[in-house]
């Protein structure tokens, strides 16, 4: 398929690439033309601006926006000025699935449709592929399967329901991500500051916990090569950030009227480190971030 890209940070540089690999054609912008530059040499084609990606994707066009949520809403406005009866857009980003439903009913007043992808797997997709929730319209996520399809792992996509849900899922898969680093940190910082026994290996720990415990996952072997590498986490502020999709769904909770005790409790630690209430658990929690997703290590001076 051919398909316009707009966004190539992080993940999205990587999705692009990603689709390359698998024979699909990519269409690319960013607001950086050194991204764009750098997937060009990898076989893409480049676009300057949105209006150069519609003319050189035809009719239909299929565009994949993968840029940050706050974005969303003017790209997309600005493409349903261009785009063709017919065509798709893609939201792979983390959106409010609330804001994901309403651009879903302006798009349909333009014969446009717009698919919601909660796309997991950060940095470390490109090789392993990644995880997607899809929503919206079902003819057009089977026009789009050939493209899920290449960015996803084995039996790592799925159409769910109508617009917004996949973003729901997503929500609540970032909700969920967020208690078990909270958890992860909250253990390995009481290993390394326990008054019982000093010194324990804590890369040692993890590299145990990995091979046979229930407790084994991707995270955690984040963590044991982060601890192997660094052990005291030195350079390390642990500044934690927090990008809404945990917050979103804490709200959701609470209009359906229960808690959310783990992920509050993450998020409160969170808040609690950007103040400056840090230590060895939220320093990890930082290094978790950066290994997965590429956020910065410390807070942004």
């Amino acid at each position: 398929m051919k398909i316009g890209f707009v966004g190539l940070g992080k993940m999205g540089s990587q999705m692009a690439e990603r689709l390359l690999k698998a024979g699909h054609e990519v269409v690319a912008t960013d607001h950086n033309q050194a991204n764009i530059d750098t997937l060009a040499i990898k076989g893409a084609e480049s676009a300057k601006d949105r209006q150069e990606l519609v003319q050189k994707l035809g009719s239909p066009a299929v565009i994949w926006l993968m840029i940050p949520a706050q974005f969303v809403d003017n790209e997309v406005d600005g493409l349903l000025q261009l785009l063709p009866g017919g065509s798709i857009i893609i939201d792979g980003g983390n959106s409010d699935f609330r804001h994901t439903r309403e651009r879903a009913k302006r798009c349909e007043q333009s014969d446009v449709q717009l698919v919601d992808v909660g796309t997991s797997g950060g940095i470390l997709g490109l090789n392993q592929g990644f995880s997607m929730m899809i929503g919206g319209d079902e003819q057009a996520f089977k026009t789009v399967e050939p493209i899920l399809r290449a960015l996803a792992q084995e039996n790592g996509y799925q159409y769910f329901g109508p617009s917004g849900a996949g973003h729901y899922i997503k929500m609540i898969h970032n909700a969920v991500e967020y208690g078990v680093m909270e958890a992860y940190s909250e253990g390995y910082h009481l290993l390394k500051e326990g008054k019982d026994y000093a010194n324990l290996d804590l890369s040692g720990i993890a590299k145990v916990w990995q091979h046979g415990s229930i407790i084994a996952s991707r995270l955690n072997g984040l963590a044991e090569d982060i601890l192997q590498k660094n052990p005291d986490l030195d350079n390390v502020e642990g500044y934690v950030a927090e990008s809404g999709e945990a917050r979103w769904a804490l709200e959701v909770a609470r209009q359906q009227g229960f808690e959310l005790l783990a992920v509050q409790a993450a998020m409160d630690n969170r808040i609690a480190s950007q103040r400056g209430h840090t230590n060895f658990g939220t320093k990890l929690l930082a290094s978790m971030r950066n290994a997965f997703g590429g956020h910065a290590i410390n807070k942004d001076k």
